[in-house]
């Protein structure tokens, strides 16, 4: 019996076995020894493998990230972190002008397979500067895939996946999901290019479509959804760049109706991607009802308590829109 495994160490299981059998694999970035930061995912490993490969640095997000990519191209498998995904904007030019491009530019004959893990930090009244996602905005990029697991099997696997690709990669884990237990399959190493959504519940109903955290809020929403005589199929759509859209296509034409639920907000973001591929893919006389999105509002996160309850997706925003569309 492998039993129960955290989200947070899943990662840490993954940093292990990375800098056990990579000896081109280093980490680099703020706060690395610090709960405060990285949580329980990185405990001790500066201890064990040394402050060369697991490496503190000041903050200087464009100059950590630059160092990243310029290993990359030099035969290291590099990692990044972020201890804020917001903050990685101040090094958006190095991963999006730069490494995203690198392999095109270069008439695919060389490539720049930096890892950039960027940690996504909301609620406890931290506000607008340090409660974003931004996932749809780096899904948008060509050239940069982005990964965002929801379970601690996947945060292990696919972090291993992600650093032992060709390309760069943004893998997104969410620190709402650290302490959240999940029955350990034990390690599976997967060719990035393999992973596709994955199918959690089948259902015969409805389709819910979600990714990281809000696959959490999806299942703790299913007894309720249950209880309006809904047989639900819940999809974890796991690689936001690129999307394999076929295996969602196949489960609303059998279900014909869609709900996707993303912690992004509303305008120009993965939720409406979804929508729009199914969509293009299907008749219109497939659908008996409308496709049906729950997002965050266009606006800035709140620091009030009261209003980040309000503001953040709840089971309640979940079972509201399936009953708007039955």
């Amino acid at each position: 019996m492998k039993g129960k495994i955290k989200y947070s160490k899943g990662i840490h299981q993954a940093f292990t076995y990375l800098l056990e059998n990579h000896e081109e694999f280093f980490v680099i970035g703020q706060g690395l020894w610090s709960p405060w930061y990285v949580g329980e995912t990185m405990k001790d490993l500066d201890k064990k493998f040394g402050k060369s490969r697991v490496i503190d640095t000041p903050v200087s997000e464009l100059a950590v990230t630059g160092a990243t990519i310029g290993a990359s191209i030099t035969g290291f498998k590099p990692l990044v972190v972020h201890p804020r995904v917001d903050f990685m904007l101040l090094a958006i030019d190095q991963i999006v002008t730069q490494a995203a491009k690198w392999r095109h530019m270069f008439g695919n004959n060389s490539s720049a397979p930096a890892t950039f893990r960027a940690i996504i930090n909301r609620g406890g009244e931290q506000g607008a500067q340090h409660s974003q996602s931004l996932h749809s905005w780096f899904a948008h990029i060509p050239g940069l895939k982005v990964v965002m697991p929801y379970d601690a099997n996947d945060a292990r696997d696919l972090l291993i996946s992600s650093v032992l690709a060709n390309d760069p990669v943004v893998f997104m884990d969410d620190r709402w999901l650290y302490d959240e237990e999940f029955d350990d399959r034990g390690l599976e190493l997967i060719n990035l290019k393999d992973i596709k959504p994955k199918i959690l519940k089948e259902g015969s109903d409805l389709t819910i479509v979600g990714v990281g955290y809000t696959v959490k809020k999806i299942i703790d929403s299913e007894p309720d959804i249950s209880d309006l005589g809904i047989n639900s199929e819940i999809i974890d759509l796991r690689l936001l760049n690129p999307i394999d859209f076929s295996l969602i296509i196949d489960s609303v034409k059998k279900t014909r109706r869609l709900v996707v639920v993303d912690g992004d907000w509303s305008s120009c973001g993965l939720a409406s991607e979804i929508i729009a591929s199914v969509l293009e893919n299907l008749s219109p006389e497939i659908l008996v009802s409308r496709p049906k999105r729950v997002t965050l509002v266009d606006a800035p996160a709140p620091t009030s308590k009261i209003l980040e309850d309000d503001y953040y997706i709840s089971c309640k925003d979940i079972i509201e829109a399936i009953k708007d569309i039955y």
